[in-house]
């Protein structure tokens, strides 16, 4: 029976390891789908199985456990930053400057409680075990890192923060999502309602091209070509069929236009009434695209091929392929008009319009080969995952801060995913993984997370709970987890009226709360928590690094 008491208790065991996270994770999971009052917590019940695994006994390689619990959150955060990395950049137009403000105000609040706590208490607690405390309440281990080592330079020979922070960790994760919860209520908030409201103000954001019909009347247009047309106005459309002495045609830019002849044209809806003026008057009662005698056919292409990655609209010489025309282009649930400027991504959705044979060479060219969307980009997750760590691990010094900063395993990879994200096509690096894919890799990284964290962490955990100060740790934690969650959340929605995924995200990102991130990714179908996340986590992360140092500096002379 040797195999046995080395699977369930040698900790340097291979399969002792893999049996005890698989249980840890498993069970966790099992428990998250369990509702309490209409509410589940998700992945976040695998810390409190790994807490009471560990608190009866359960040990794990300090080494392993290490590696797997900063692998796996690497893991999700760099995946999380490539699902948002598109959507980044006009995400931070729209609501970027109001979710760094408020995260800021967070940040203020939460230094602000901690401060006052460490005063009112007049010498029960010392300083650095009340930032033990406010970093485990803010789940930033970051911080408390880059603290600890400034003590270490201070000369600090006190009880390590390590306990307080160990003591406020577990319930600041779930503190912060009570919260959520509790704002939710407070303000009657629908999910489903805030989602579709979203998903308006997206579209009215990103204004998807329009069609119509048109019939040519101005004669200083007789005679000359669409390019030509399109020169003259300085506007860009995209004249899909044309209808002349009674034959319905795919043009070219090339084709020559008559007055009398019906255009559908595609356009962006603030050039409609331009092209109006210019071509003619729009006529409502023809439909060109619904005729069924009609030459000319549509489809919907897909973006497999590796080379057109990055590819501009314009490079495609769509005039080769006599008589197709590009009339919109449908990414990640987004109609885009399909400017020549354009850049095509692996896995978008092309309409086009055109003779069959001219749709069918098209289709060629852009691969239209569904299977080979489902294969995964390893090359480019591993990439970006090195340069992310690296330059996590670059140190940026500070005059007056003690220890340099750092971004970390977390900052640096996410910045590196949304970056690659974004601009990746356009260096012609593959970076998309289909969706499922990407949600079920996430789910991994954070599982392993968060079985690592209480698996180093029951038995601390309950020791201090049970045995000096722990309690008061625990209830300090939530006075610093709760009062600047429930402050910053109802600021922002009586304020800004700011949809609550973006609030949830804001509020997991200014507490760098990755389980809180899990579970308001949870409460959506849109990626709106996880774009407002990782909005807010770079100025977060810098600020919870750069604060903790600050107050130690600032209230030495209290130690």
């Amino acid at each position: 029976m040797n195999w046995l008491s080395q699977l369930f208790l040698n900790p340097d065991s291979i399969g002792h390891i893999v049996f005890v996270y698989g249980f840890v994770i498993a069970l966790g999971t099992y428990l998250g789908r369990i509702k309490v009052l209409g509410v589940s917590f998700g992945v976040t019940c695998v810390l409190f199985a790994a807490l009471l695994m560990n608190y009866a006994g359960i040990r794990v390689n300090p080494t392993v456990l290490s590696f797997l619990r900063d692998f796996g959150l690497i893991f999700f955060v760099y995946l999380m930053g490539l699902q948002v990395g598109p959507s980044f950049f006009n995400s931070f137009k729209h609501e970027g400057v109001h979710l760094n403000v408020l995260t800021v105000f967070s940040v203020i609040v939460s230094i602000a409680v901690t401060i006052a706590l460490f005063f009112m208490l007049g010498g029960t607690i010392t300083l650095p075990q009340i930032l033990g405390v406010h970093f485990g309440a803010i789940t930033n281990t970051p911080g408390l890192g880059a603290t600890q080592e400034a003590l270490d330079v201070m000369g600090y020979q006190g009880e390590s923060i390590a306990v307080a922070y160990a003591c406020a960790y577990p319930l600041g994760v779930v503190a912060t999502i009570l919260s959520l919860i509790a704002l939710r209520y407070l303000f009657s908030v629908d999910l489903k309602e805030e989602d579709k409201r979203l998903l308006d103000e997206e579209s009215a954001a990103n204004t998807a091209p329009i069609f119509f019909q048109l019939e040519l009347q101005n004669s200083r247009l007789e005679g000359i070509t669409i390019h030509e047309a399109r020169r003259l106005i300085g506007r860009s459309f995209i004249c899909s069929r044309v209808l002349h002495e009674g034959i319905i045609s795919s043009p070219t830019g090339n084709s020559v236009l008559h007055v009398g002849d019906i255009m559908r044209l595609v356009s962006e809806p603030d050039d409609k009434e331009a092209l109006l003026a210019f071509f003619g008057r729009e006529t409502p009662d023809v439909d060109l695209a619904n005729d069924k005698h009609s030459p000319v056919c549509s489809a919907l292409i897909r973006v497999t091929r590796e080379n057109v990655n990055g590819t501009r609209v314009r490079d495609l010489h769509l005039s080769r392929l006599d008589g197709v025309n590009i009339t919109r282009v449908y990414r990640n649930g987004i109609q885009l008009f399909p400017h020549k400027a354009l850049r095509l991504q692996l896995g978008d959705k092309v309409y086009c319009v055109g003779p069959e044979r001219s749709i069918a060479r098209l289709a060629s060219l852009l691969g239209n080969q569904l299977q080979k969307l489902d294969h995964p980009n390893i090359i480019v997750i591993f990439l970006g995952i090195l340069l992310g760590v690296l330059i996590g691990s670059v140190p940026l010094a500070i005059p007056g801060i003690p220890v340099p900063l750092k971004l970390g395993l977390a900052g640096g990879p996410l910045i590196v995913a949304i970056l690659l994200g974004y601009y990746g096509p356009r260096i012609k690096l593959v970076t998309y993984t289909t969706y499922s894919a990407n949600l079920m890799l996430r789910e991994i990284g954070i599982a392993i997370f968060l079985a690592s964290v209480g698996l180093s962490a029951g038995e601390n955990f309950v020791n201090a709970l049970l045995h000096g100060n722990g309690p008061l740790y625990v209830l300090l934690g939530l006075a610093v987890t709760v009062i600047p969650c429930l402050v910053t959340g109802a600021f922002a929605r009586l304020r800004f009226r700011m949809n609550f995924h973006h609030i949830m995200g804001m509020l997991a990102g200014a507490n760098t709360n990755v389980p809180a991130l899990a579970y308001a990714g949870m409460q959506s179908e849109t990626n709106a928590a996880l774009v407002a996340y990782s909005t807010v986590y770079p100025l977060a992360l810098f600020l919870r690094i750069l604060t903790g140092q600050l107050i130690l500096v600032a209230l030495w002379s209290f130690v």
